[in-house]
């Protein structure tokens, strides 16, 4: 079992989708998420699907799918689009469907760019790669031949070269983050005593947190509105199904109108109020015509 794991881990940073795919879906299992990804125009896209949305809350799936991107650290992959929504039906072509409605279709998303491996990691996960390589024979020419003791010794010899180089890199880096640390501990100091002068009070803090939890969720329940409301419009055809439809989009307009300026999203929130509002115009119409 311990093989497999890390032939599929060795799998993924060697850049395979389908590797990367079976790491995330283990890691994240345990919070309910479920992933999804294809490689397209040099993006990872990511898509996050759970049974509700608190599960998938941005901030926190973000920061743990990143960290555990950059521990694989997959070969060639640097930029990579995480999308989110309820889960839904299977659909094989969902980067085109969410692409062509990506307001109706997602609770949100995030492009983010992985940090490279310091020279500490590429240099364990270049070992990692050699010890994982299986040894192949030497083909030589029938002219030549090249008795044990030679490969021995060339062999060394390519290892000498190897070694050298990745110390003589290894105690320039060291260097140049001994000298960081230096610095960064002084500036740690001062900024520490300046953050103690300059601290509020913690009650509109407080405030500040209750009103941005209320407006985050008014803001994915108006979502979830907007999607079923879409998915009730495909198939509906009576006048009272049309005004159930002008319903949930002026319900999902008027929490998304409901979001307070300081939430992060809030201009998202503002034209969508606009746009759901529309929405609910148009089914009203349909709603006289059937």
């Amino acid at each position: 079992m311990a093989d497999q794991i890390n032939d599929i881990t060795m799998q993924a940073r060697q850049g395979s989708v389908a590797a990367i795919i079976q790491v995330l879906n283990e890691e994240l299992a345990t919070v309910g998420v479920r992933i999804r990804a294809v490689f397209s125009d040099g993006v990872l896209q990511l898509l996050c699907e759970a049974a509700d949305f608190e599960h998938l809350e941005q901030s926190h799936l973000v920061e743990q799918i990143k960290q555990i991107l950059e521990a694989i650290s997959p070969h060639n992959i640097r930029r990579v689009k995480i999308n989110s929504r309820i889960v839904q039906e299977q659909q094989l072509l969902w980067l085109e469907e969410i692409s062509r409605d990506s307001e109706n279709q997602l609770l949100w998303s995030q492009q983010i760019t992985l940090a490279r491996p310091n020279i500490f990691k590429q240099l364990a996960d270049y070992f990692q790669t050699k010890k994982s390589q299986k040894s192949q024979p030497i083909q030589l020419p029938l002219s030549q031949t090249v008795y044990p003791t030679e490969v021995q010794k060339q062999n060394q010899f390519q290892m000498g070269i190897m070694g050298g180089f990745f110390m003589s890199l290894l105690m320039l880096t060291l260097g140049v983050q001994v000298n960081k640390w230096i610095n960064f501990s002084n500036l740690t100091q001062r900024s520490v005593s300046e953050n103690i002068v300059s601290q509020s009070p913690s009650t509109p803090i407080n405030n500040s947190q209750n009103t941005e939890v209320s407006s985050k969720e008014a803001f994915y329940q108006a979502v979830r509105l907007a999607q079923e409301a879409v998915a009730n419009g495909k198939n509906a055809k009576s006048s009272q199904e049309w005004l159930a439809i002008a319903g949930k989009w002026q319900q999902a307009a008027e929490l998304m109108a409901s979001v307070s300026p300081d939430y992060s999203r809030y201009d998202v929130a503002v034209n969508r109020a606009e746009l759901y509002q529309k929405n609910s115009d148009i089914a009203k119409k349909q709603a006289e015509k059937s």
